[in-house]
């Protein structure tokens, strides 16, 4: 189950890419990730095939070009640096990412019928949210959200984790349908700020019921990935004198509502009698 669930950094490279994780890899039917790395003045083209993607920049800058259009992204240092342009283009979409400074970028992707348009999302039109207080305090970057990029099933957000901070605490799940709840296959791509002795790590857990059982409490360091195909998940565990980053990727079957309604489920009761309140 451990090795389904958590893929270290490098486990799923390919090519160009660092991670190239489909559906198929992850064992699933909607959501989907790759990081793209390309070096100074690289340029790879990429075919969206029956995905709907944003591609996000983690780090560098880069130019994406769909039918003749472009959009720009002047993204950032590192995923610390805040929240950046991205880019979305729908299913059957050619594309070509070229970067002038070399860098890393995530293509976030869910299965979809026809999609949206080409086009940009704005940094200016993301949300930023501070979640939680103490210990349990995070910054949430609301990229492709309900109210902020139009999809048609793909669903994608970043957190900042302060060092020795908690996150995705209490447990929340996304694997029925309800009022407060909508079934979500959900990807956890993970990077490390460095400390004084260097990149380090951070811990994921994931559990089941006793009707579908699944049992994760992974150790993750930068450039892994962590699946949640159903179950509870939380807390996301950054460890003191580490600051903790994940690109949450998200798509399913139902309505595309917004992970703050989903996941903080007020009316969910995870195991063992913890409260299932979110504060991602």
């Amino acid at each position: 189950m451990t090795a389904r669930l958590h893929h270290p950094a490098g486990s799923l490279a390919s090519g160009a890419y660092d991670l190239d994780l489909g559906p198929e890899q992850a064992g699933w039917a909607y959501s989907s990730l790759r990081v793209l790395r390309l070096a100074p003045g690289g340029c790879h083209p990429v075919d969206t095939g029956p995905d709907e993607v944003l591609v996000v920049p983690l780090q560098g800058r880069a130019a994406v070009r769909c039918d003749g259009e472009v959009v720009d992204l002047p993204g950032r240092s590192s995923v610390f640096a805040g929240p950046c342009d991205s880019a979305y283009a729908p299913p059957g979409a050619h594309l070509e990412i070229t970067s002038p400074t070399g860098g890393r970028f995530a293509l976030a992707g869910a299965r979809a019928a026809t999609g949206r348009p080409f086009g940009l999302v704005a940094s200016g039109s993301v949300p930023v949210e501070l979640r939680g207080a103490g210990s349990c305090s995070r910054e949430v970057h609301n990229l492709c959200l309900p109210g902020v990029a139009d999809c048609e099933r793909l669903l994608v957000c970043e957190v900042i984790t302060p060092a020795g901070n908690w996150s995705s605490y209490p447990p929340h799940k996304h694997d029925e349908d309800g009022p407060d709840e909508t079934v979500l296959e959900e990807i956890y791509y993970f990077e490390l700020g460095a400390g004084t002795d260097g990149p380090g790590v951070a811990y994921q857990r994931v559990y089941g019921t006793a009707e579908r059982p699944i049992d994760l409490l992974a150790e993750v360091r930068d450039g892994d990935v962590v699946l949640v195909p159903h179950g509870w998940h939380g807390p996301s565990m950054a460890a003191p004198g580490y600051d903790l980053y994940y690109l949450n990727v998200m798509a399913g079957p139902g309505e595309r509502a917004c992970p703050q309604r989903i996941d903080r489920g007020l009316l969910q009761e995870p195991p063992a009698g913890r409260r299932a309140e979110d504060r991602r």
